[in-house]
């Protein structure tokens, strides 16, 4: 089987690293060759692709709702025509349209729903009187009218949220098929040592929906209570530098720290204690499943897409409000109960367990295999 897995960039992200582990552990299996395809030549994860057939092939798509759409699809579509592929599997909305752009019903196509796209979205009279939602209801048109001409495609979703969104959005197959981590490479070992500071992680890049601001008053919070504890905040992105002001003018520096982009995530999760997540809109969460590897109890706001993950009171809390003071109380709980926070960590790491690549890639094969 020949598969080919396109994504429009290789920037640091939870959607590039699902596919990079797909691709890395397809390879694994016998008869199957494995390529994948970049549009641009930036990438943030040389460490996964030293061993991977990568190829940069520039693509671009122009669509426009009054004039003529504007192709560049020329080399992407010999690339594609050259490498023969039984199975074209796109990653993220920019490679969705420039990939369809081409011409090619022999393989079997499948949409990977890392989000709720919101060019999916069900429209109503409203797009007539709104530029952004005519754009993207011309660009989901489009779309169907690509799926149609190439043989149809199937949609990846990766939650119990994201499934009934395509579902309810479109008539192509849907399967729920929700993101795996290579466990093996975040499962800590070794027992936590006793820690008197409490030392806490997130990763995420600094976008809106991330919503580190609600760390930063989580830090106040803990501050105020005399919490001994440490922050530090993995990521880059637009909002990094009012994060960055947040904290100074809040006096944290000697509590929350950010540290930027890393390869080795694993090792700065194996050195902390509990892991927090902030963003209000999370599609499923594949850092959480990477710090319930390591051992790291949970605690989280509701980003919808994450509710798959939480077992409350067992590998981490899901906090339903903006609430501060309710999620350092979620927080304490765990960590002032020290037989809580063994059990909560043991849990964390036996549920982690079954989001495994292999086990993941053993049923993507089912799907590539399954009748056109």
């Amino acid at each position: 089987m020949r598969v080919l897995h396109i994504l429009p960039y290789l920037r640091k992200g939870g959607a590039q690293r699902l596919a990079l582990d797909i691709c890395l552990e397809l390879q694994k299996r016998e008869d199957t060759v494995v390529r994948v395809i970049s549009f641009v030549d930036e990438n943030d994860f040389p460490f996964l692709t030293k061993n991977l057939d990568v190829q940069i092939i520039p693509a671009s798509v122009q669509l426009s709702v009054t004039h003529k759409n504007v192709l560049n699809v020329a080399a992407l579509q010999k690339a594609i025509e050259d490498f023969a592929p039984d199975v074209i599997h796109t990653h993220l909305f920019e490679a969705e349209i420039v990939s369809r752009s081409c011409y090619y019903p022999k393989a079997k196509w499948f949409s990977h729903c890392h989000d709720n796209i919101r060019q999916f979205r069900n429209f109503s009279i409203k797009v007539l009187f709104n530029k952004e939602l005519l754009t993207n209801y011309y660009e989901k048109r489009y779309l169907l009218s690509r799926y149609k001409a190439n043989g149809g495609t199937t949609f990846v979703a990766i939650s119990h949220d994201t499934e009934a969104y395509f579902r309810n959005s479109q008539s192509y197959p849907v399967e729920l098929l929700p993101n795996a981590i290579d466990y093996e490479s975040f499962y800590r070992r070794e027992p936590r040592g006793e820690h008197t500071k409490l030392k806490l992680i997130n990763v995420g890049s600094y976008q809106d929906k991330k919503n580190q601001r609600f760390l930063i008053d989580l830090a106040v919070e803990l501050q105020k209570q005399g919490v001994d504890f440490e922050l530090n905040l993995l990521g880059d992105g637009e909002k990094y530098d009012s994060i960055a002001k947040l904290i100074n003018d809040r006096n944290l520096s000697e509590n929350v720290f950010q540290l930027g982009n890393v390869d080795n995530v694993e090792e700065y999760l194996w050195k902390s204690d509990m892991y927090v997540h902030s963003a209000y809109y999370e599609p499923l969460g594949l850092v959480l499943l990477e710090a319930m590897a390591a051992g790291l109890p949970v605690v989280t706001l509701d980003g919808r897409g994450n509710r798959d993950l939480i077992v409350q009171g067992r590998n981490g809390y899901m906090v339903y409000e903006l609430d501060v003071k309710q999620f350092a109380e979620r927080i304490l709980e765990i960590w002032d109960d020290k037989q809580k926070y063994c059990d909560m960590s043991a849990f964390a790491q036996e549920f982690a367990k079954q989001y495994d690549i292999k086990e993941y890639v053993d049923k993507l094969l089912s799907l590539y295999n399954r009748p056109k």
